[in-house]
C-alpha cells in the first residue's frame, strides 16, 4: 500500500508572490528539481527549518546580519590595503635604503675624511 497525499496548490498571478512562484515553477531545470512536487517540497522544508529555527533562537537573524555586516567591513578594508599597502611599502623601503645609505657614511672606517689631525692619538 502506497503513502502519498494528494494537496491542490492555487496561484493568483493578479498577487506578486504568487506569480513568482508560479514563474518558478516554470521554468526550473528538470534535470535538478525532477517534478514540481520535489521543488515544493524542498521549498517548504527549507522555509519551515528556517522558521523553526528562528522561532527557537530569535536572535538567529541578527546574527547572521552582523556577521555579513562584518564580513563587508573585512572585504572593504582588504581592498583599502590592496590599494594602499604597496605604496606604503615602497616608501618604508626607501626610507629603509637611506637610513642604510647615511649611516655608511658617517662610519669613520669608511668614510673618507682626509682633513682629519690624528696627532690627537698620540703619536
Amino acid at each position: 500500500m502506497t503513502n502519498i497525499r494528494n494537496t491542490n496548490l492555487r496561484f493568483n498571478l493578479n498577487k506578486e508572490k504568487h506569480r513568482r512562484a508560479w514563474e518558478h515553477l516554470q521554468r526550473m531545470d528538470k534535470r535538478i528539481f525532477k517534478s514540481h512536487s520535489n521543488a515544493a517540497i524542498d521549498a517548504l522544508n527549507d522555509y519551515f527549518d528556517r522558521y523553526n529555527k528562528a522561532q527557537d533562537d530569535p536572535y538567529l537573524e541578527t546574527r547572521e546580519r552582523e556577521e555579513q555586516f562584518v564580513e563587508r567591513i573585512v572585504t572593504a578594508v582588504e581592498a583599502s590595503l590592496d590599494q594602499t599597502l604597496p605604496a606604503y611599502w615602497s616608501e618604508h623601503a626607501s626610507q629603509l635604503t637611506s637610513t642604510t645609505e647615511n649611516k655608511h657614511q658617517s662610519n669613520p672606517e669608511t668614510a673618507s675624511t682626509p682633513n682629519v689631525d690624528w696627532d690627537f692619538l698620540g703619536g
